[in-house]
């Protein structure tokens, strides 16, 4: 029981700094990096060294690919406010509706799932909130509906990379499992547009006239991620089922305008928007999408060939180290930066101020860094210290043949540590299926808890403390108290899906 108590203690410590002593993430994150220091070597036995190397390829991967893709796309937003390109953008999207309510579900729910489906790792929290609170909507909640709306697509994250990662670790189809996790989002996944206007309405009474869109809006995602994930599997499942949902979005709103003044943004009168200017202000995200796609699996003879400039290192020392491998062009971050720098020249922005801004980027980012730094290499010592096996292993224990109940909030835990699907499908998709093994199910079962983890790391993200240092970083509020004030409404969405998520699991894989 202490050793138990040990291993969830670095965890415990960030929900009471965060949402009890209202601590900012980026002092919590590095006291509970400490405790899972001090708990590794003094009570699991691991060696100092062994702890030291632990902690260095956390630091690792926190800084290439995960900080790398998020300074890249708050630079392309940063680039593109100071173009004015990012003013065009919330022209053409107030020329949808004015009622800020459909704005949310077009930038957060569509723009932001089409982000997570291309690039992932923070980039649809990044991106949506900034829009966000820069057209007048309050800071905290547009984070709040950003995070809400990334539960949908983060299993499907940077061209599905989390779901072939889980299946390449089970050895199985990645098309099926892909199918069991939509299946298991679907049900959520279609209240998510509901629970987003309820969140920045202030109350049920905003989605008076919003049935149809937010109905429209998760169907269309939901239905769209499930086929594509059946029929081609995971890699363009979240983006299909982003640009359906943008496109059920707008025809609804067409057919069933909304003539509410309360919900109406007070802001000026939007200019005209001609084509070249339209385009110049979407290039950077073309260019994105474009070059994501070029590069990613789907188009094998650039992915094999970029993929080759790596340079891999056994970090780790102890056993279970595998070699670190560093691509150096192949990773989303690398792209982004690419593809905002050669939008800015044909912009003829001037490469001075092209560096002044990102200057001023990673500036405003250490805050994040310090978090999101802490919060991976607390992972890692925690993942191969044996603390994470500890909490899942006395888990297991406690609910045999009820196991695939609590399957989700075991990912849920990964998705919380981490922040990233694709670590937490790293971190424990073994041990979901030594599980699933263990209590006899038979391979579809196990097909089925192992999509439980993807899909309870989903729902673990929306309280992530580096999702969260991630939207408070891209409204300019680390560091101020937001973060608290995000943990205790990500809490109200997160207890209802991981407890629906359980039942879901539970009786669905009996189906099988």
């Amino acid at each position: 029981m202490t050793l138990l108590f040990l291993a969830v203690l670095p965890i415990l410590w960030l929900i009471v700094a965060l949402s009890g002593l209202k601590m900012a993430a980026w002092k919590a994150c590095p006291v509970a990096l400490l405790l899972s220091l001090l708990a590794s070597v003094s009570y699991f036995g691991m060696p100092a060294d062994y702890m030291a190397s632990a902690f260095l390829e956390g630091t690792a991967l926190a800084c290439w690919p995960i900080l790398l893709i998020i300074t890249a796309t708050i630079y392309t937003y940063h680039l593109s406010v100071h173009t004015g390109g990012m003013e065009t953008i919330k022209a053409m999207l107030n020329s949808v509706s004015s009622d800020y309510r459909v704005l949310i579900l077009l930038i957060a729910f569509g723009f932001g799932g089409f982000l997570e489906g291309m690039a992932g790792f923070g980039t649809a929290v990044a991106i949506p909130a900034s829009m966000l609170a820069g057209m007048g909507i309050n800071p905290v909640s547009a984070v709040a509906v950003c995070l809400v709306a990334n539960f949908v697509p983060s299993a499907y994250g940077s061209i599905g990379i989390p779901l072939v990662t889980l299946s390449g670790i089970m050895g199985t189809d990645a098309a099926q499992l892909a199918t069991y996790v939509a299946l298991q989002i679907g049900i959520l996944g279609l209240l998510c547009p509901f629970l987003m206007v309820v969140i920045a309405g202030g109350g049920l009474k905003a989605l008076r006239g919003m049935i149809p869109v937010c109905a429209a809006a998760g169907i269309s995602y939901v239905l769209a991620q499930l086929l594509v994930s059946y029929f081609m599997g995971p890699e363009l499942a979240g983006v299909a089922g982003a640009l359906c949902t943008m496109g059920a979005i707008i025809g609804t709103v067409r057919l069933f305008p909304l003539e509410d003044s309360y919900y109406v943004l007070q802001r000026a009168e939007m200019p005209t928007v001609t084509k070249n200017q339209a385009f110049l202000a979407w290039l950077p995200f073309l260019l994105i999408f474009v070059l994501l796609l070029l590069t990613s699996k789907l188009v094998p003879t650039i992915y094999d060939s970029i993929s080759q400039v790596r340079t891999s290192i056994l970090i780790y020392k102890g056993e279970g180290g595998s070699p670190y491998t560093f691509h150096w062009i192949a990773t989303p971050g690398m792209v982004i930066f690419f593809a905002t720098f050669v939008s800015g020249f044909i912009q003829k922005i001037a490469l001075v101020d092209m560096l002044q801004v990102l200057g001023k980027t990673m500036r405003s980012l250490r805050p994040t860094f310090i978090t999101i730094i802490s919060i991976i290499a607390t992972a890692k010592v925690m993942g191969y210290s044996g603390m994470t096996t500890t909490i899942a292993d006395n888990t297991v224990a406690a609910t045999g043949l009820l196991y695939p109940a609590i399957a989700a909030f075991i990912g849920s835990v990964g998705g919380f540590i981490t922040g990233s699907a694709t670590s937490t499908c790293i971190l424990l998709g073994k041990l979901q299926m030594d599980a699933a093994i263990a209590i006899g199910a038979p391979l579809n079962t196990q097909i089925w808890i192992a999509a439980a983890n993807a899909t309870g790391a989903c729902a673990g993200k929306l309280i992530a403390p580096q999702s969260i240092a991630i939207g408070v970083a891209a409204i300019g509020m680390a560091g101020k108290g937001s973060e608290s004030q995000l943990l205790a409404l990500g809490m109200k969405v997160y207890l209802p899906f991981i407890t629906l998520l359980g039942l879901l699991v539970y009786f669905g894989g009996r189906l099988l």
